[in-house]
């Protein structure tokens, strides 16, 4: 349709009000002449802008390009010597993206970006020249050159050999072009700091989301490659796209996604961080984001560390100084817990070293309940009757973790660490050198193991027999031979007078279930000291603080009481008196 068609002038190619599509205006100016040949509805996909939905038009313009495909050879030879993680990405989108480059368009029809340094003749002979430097421009124009944007360069001239007069080509530069100038053009290179900028390329590592494989990863390499002959990262981490909980893109429009800031007011920042490193989105897989998600590692790992810490300090007063070397106590739990530093800290560096996130923060979650649900639960009478002198492992077993921590709970360490440190560490954990790897006891690893594998089979047994925790059994038999340490171990936390080893024993345990008059006894008396701790609890109570409970029950309540009184007060530091009779048990502290 020709410029003169005035019924047709003006109208928007897409509008995007409730005026009359421009389509069915241009059919109807053809229909209207008699020279429609046809017309029909076709729905297709169409392009619009990601940030307003504007719909978008594609046509045809003259370029600038670099030629890639003739460096092409050396491009993909360069790229044989970068590490990827992912690992597939590297033979697979980004070795099929160089397979297929073509050579890159580099000029936009914009304003504002970086000014393509092009000067052509208007006069006969058309020449170009290329400007590498604002001194340059100005030796050539004679005009001082303070900005190079284009409402200032596009108004300078230079004079042409011919006669002419040069001018700037109007296009600017993509600005992808900038963004893969960064290794070199962030130090003002070739003008200054060429050592250095040598130095840094390649750079050890560089991270960014998938769809920088044909984008930034590409083309810091097309530069990087042309410029330097080499490659200009050896490690690239890629991440996927984080999405919105029901898997939809995350848009402000359509609100599908909760506020940042609240749920960093929430969890912290430390619990997303946790969360997102530890997710599949590190890996270039996408990731429905979940509140709730970033709520299980605050509890699970964050809290619970902050938990065993508060522990440590109630226990031990965080005046307790570790040494700078594994301890060697000889408990059973003290060399295990010191072997699961140590196999937790090599899964760690060996996944980092790697550049594999994901697998790197993982240990923490299993680390982190091990030394909470097992090292400390079954340390805590030891540590309250022995004192400091017991905390020396569990103090170093702390510093480790805060190091462990550092790089990707930053705050939730350091703040670990400032409490631990020695006083000649480091001020801060990100000042720190990470721990030397060791190779950790596999015997010590092996046998608790084991003892807590039978542990969860005799309890899958008392639950099976409905049989609560807190009543006592008489014996557990085993058929395999445990040292007499995790022997007592595994008695104590299934709650047996005894375990035997007995090779007769099919499958892992065998629980004896029957409960005589004196274990029932035991158990109610557990169950009473249940019953006061829990009031002590509510009555806020500190550890240490004695108290008198005033307990009501049944007459079975009262004969226990009287006939367990010391043994009461001391698991308890409540002495306790029977005071009415009731159908339920229930105790007031005074």
């Amino acid at each position: 349709i020709k410029p003169q068609v005035r019924e047709l002038a003006g109208l928007s190619v897409k509008p995007t009000d409730d005026h009359q599509s421009t389509d069915v205006a241009v059919i109807k100016y053809l229909a209207g002449k008699g020279i429609l040949f046809a017309k029909e509805k076709y729905e297709h996909s169409y392009p619009h802008c990601w940030r307003c939905d504007a719909p978008l038009i594609n046509y045809a313009t003259s370029s600038w390009f670099v030629a890639v495909e003739k460096v092409k050879p050396e491009l993909l030879e360069y790229a044989q010597r970068i590490n990827w993680s992912p690992a597939h990405m590297k033979t697979g989108r980004w070795g099929e993206w160089l397979k297929g480059a073509r050579d890159w368009s580099i000029s936009r029809q914009r304003f504002w970006a970086n000014t393509i340094p092009v000067w052509r003749c208007g006069g006969t002979c058309s020449a170009e020249r290329v400007f590498g430097s604002a001194a340059e421009l100005e030796e050539a124009s004679g005009v001082a050159v303070a900005d190079l944007h284009k409402d200032v360069v596009d108004d300078i001239t230079v004079p042409c050999p011919c006669g002419g007069e040069m001018r700037r080509v109007p296009d600017v530069l993509d600005t992808w072009f900038n963004s893969g100038s960064v290794p070199f053009a962030s130090y003002h290179y070739p003008f200054e700091h060429e050592e250095k900028v040598k130095e840094r390329i390649p750079a050890d590592f560089i991270a960014e989301g998938q769809d920088q494989v044909s984008k930034w990863f590409y083309y810091q390499h097309v530069l990087g490659g042309c410029l330097f002959g080499t490659h200009v990262f050896r490690n690239v981490v890629t991440n996927g796209i984080v999405l919105a909980e029901d898997g939809r893109k995350m848009s402000k429009r359509l609100k599908n996604y909760p506020d940042p800031q609240a749920v960093v007011d929430a969890y912290g920042a430390d619990a997303i961080r946790l969360y997102l490193l530890g997710s599949p989105v590190v890996r270039a897989e996408n990731l429905n984001f979940s509140e709730q998600g970033v709520a299980e590692v605050s509890r699970k790992v964050l809290g619970r560390l902050v938990n065993v810490y508060e522990f440590f300090a109630l226990v031990g007063d965080d005046a307790v100084k570790a040494p700078h070397k594994a301890p060697q106590s000889a408990h059973v739990l003290d060399r295990w817990m010191v072997a699961r530093v140590q196999e937790a800290h090599a899964e760690m560096t060996a996944a980092m070293d790697a550049y594999q996130l994901d697998r790197a923060v993982r240990p923490l979650h299993d680390f982190v309940d091990d030394l909470s649900a097992w090292y400390v639960r079954r340390s805590r009478e030891r540590f309250k009757a022995e004192g400091v002198a017991s905390l020396t492992t569990l103090a170093w077993v702390l510093k480790e973790t805060a190091k462990m921590l550092a790089p990707f709970a930053p705050f939730h360490a350091d703040w670990l660490w400032q409490r631990v440190r020695q006083d000649d560490g480091a001020e801060s954990v990100h000042l720190a050198d990470w721990s030397a790897v060791h190779e950790p006891d596999t015997e010590a690893l092996a046998a608790m193991q084991m003892a807590r594998d039978i542990v969860s089979a005799a309890l899958e047994q008392r639950a099976a027999a409905g049989i609560k925790v807190r009543q006592p059994l008489a014996t557990l038999r085993v058929n395999t031979a445990l040292a007499n340490d995790l022997a007592a171990l595994v008695a104590d936390e299934v709650n047996v007078k005894e375990v035997v080893v007995d090779d007769t024993v099919e499958g892992d345990v065998a629980l004896d279930t029957n409960i005589t008059p004196e274990l029932a006894e035991e158990g109610e008396v557990r169950e009473l000291v249940r019953a006061i701790q829990d009031a002590r609890k509510k009555a806020g109570l500190q550890p240490g603080e004695a108290a008198r409970a005033q307990v009501s029950g049944s007459a079975a309540v009262a004969a226990l009481i009287e006939k367990y009184a010391d043994d009461i007060t001391a698991a308890t530091n409540v002495s306790a008196m029977y005071a009415t009779p009731a159908d339920e048990l229930s105790v007031r502290i005074s």
